[in-house]
């Protein structure tokens, strides 16, 4: 019975080792990255004509809709002075309308010829006299015409003026040119802003997210690619994505290259500016061993037999990003340490504890 006591003291006196089981299985050979979202683009809202601002919907933090009218500036001078150029419209066109002088003129001046070159043919009225009037019939044509001429571009000039006006006013009235959220705002009612001014910053409620691949993972990527996501404010929560596009070009400043990745995630949760980690999978095989990766330091792995820690060189495989897969140096069913390896060595004895009853505690 002491006997039996001692070997239990024993056993139970021995440090715990946190093992996980090899395991035979599915081998995933996946690229790290680092991520952050973006916002797919931001603009400065600017006015193209100056005024003074009468009544804003700006406020950071607001969403907007394409359409929404977000700001407006007085527009009392510049409706006087379309109601003035369309008063002298009418009155042109009203004058016109009336008749041409020069019309009755010509109309004279044409039954005249016609008389004149009947006394012509009857031998009445000279031939250079006839000339003189025919010229002078020609002359008056050309005076209307040239009338009619001026008078089209008249009325043109005041409908074109109409329009620059129109425009004019229509740009006073300020609208959201995409979905968005508001996130500075430059100018309150009240404030006279000239043409080209910036009242406020606009952000897109579409979202991009985009990850960074060193150089060497690079080749291997292709888009449709699936990959899962960590985003720091979240935690350990892991998301699915797909690779959707590769830019050709890497990033100068870290020589990395960038890939644009569709998440499965809420919307809302895809605030700009946030990062994270991301691994995208590129190989799939079976495997005959995988350990988790954390057992792994450098090429060893600690191996618990009989209690005892022993040290194994191994050869690694596929690596993800929570497992690797091991090609040499393991077999199914062996014990490996995944928590807090630098407390032991060669030769230790230990008490084993797996992982799965672990969680399960």
């Amino acid at each position: 019975m002491a006997t039996v006591l001692v070997l239990g003291y024993i056993y139970f006196s021995r440090p715990t080792a946190l093992v996980a089981e090899v395991t035979s299985g599915r081998a995933v050979k996946a690229v790290p990255g680092s991520v952050i979202v973006q916002a797919e683009f931001e603009m400065e809202l600017k006015s193209e004509v100056g005024g003074r601002v009468v009544k804003s919907n700006l406020d950071p933090g607001k969403t907007v809709a394409a359409g929404e009218v977000l700001c407006q500036l007085d527009t009392g001078d510049l409706e006087l002075e379309i109601e003035k150029i369309t008063n002298e419209y009418e009155t042109a066109k009203k004058r016109i309308a009336v008749g041409s002088s020069i019309a009755l003129e010509l109309q004279n001046a044409q039954d005249d010829l016609k008389n004149y070159e009947q006394l012509y043919r009857s031998g009445n009225f000279p031939e250079s006299e006839l000339v003189k009037k025919r010229r002078g019939v020609k002359q008056i044509e050309q005076s209307y015409a040239l009338e009619k001429v001026n008078n089209a571009q008249l009325l043109e000039g005041f409908e074109n003026t109409l329009r620059v006006k129109q425009r004019q006013l229509e740009k006073m009235t300020i609208v959201a040119p995409f979905d968005g959220v508001v996130s500075m705002v430059y100018a309150r009612p009240g404030d006279l802003i000239g043409g080209n001014s910036s009242i406020a910053t606009l952000i897109s409620t579409s979202r991009t997210v985009e990850a960074k691949i060193s150089e060497e993972n690079f080749a291997d990527l292709k888009v449709g690619q699936k990959a899962s996501v960590r985003f720091l404010p979240y935690g350990a929560w892991l998301y699915d994505a797909t690779l959707v596009k590769i830019l050709p070009t890497a990033d100068p400043e870290t020589q990395r290259y960038i890939v644009h990745l569709e998440v499965k995630i809420e919307p809302e949760k895809l605030v700009p500016g946030i990062t994270g980690e991301v691994t995208i999978v590129v190989g799939e095989r079976d495997a005959k061993a995988k350990i988790p990766r954390r057992a792994l330091f450098g090429n060893y792995v600690y191996v618990v037999e009989d209690g005892t820690v022993h040290l194994r060189d191994v050869e690694t495989g596929f690596v993800s990003l929570t497992t690797v897969e091991i090609l040499k140096g393991l077999t199914a069913g062996q014990q490996v340490i995944v928590d807090q390896l630098d407390r032991f060595r060669e030769g230790d004895r230990v008490r084993p504890d797996l992982v799965e009853r672990v969680e399960k505690k």
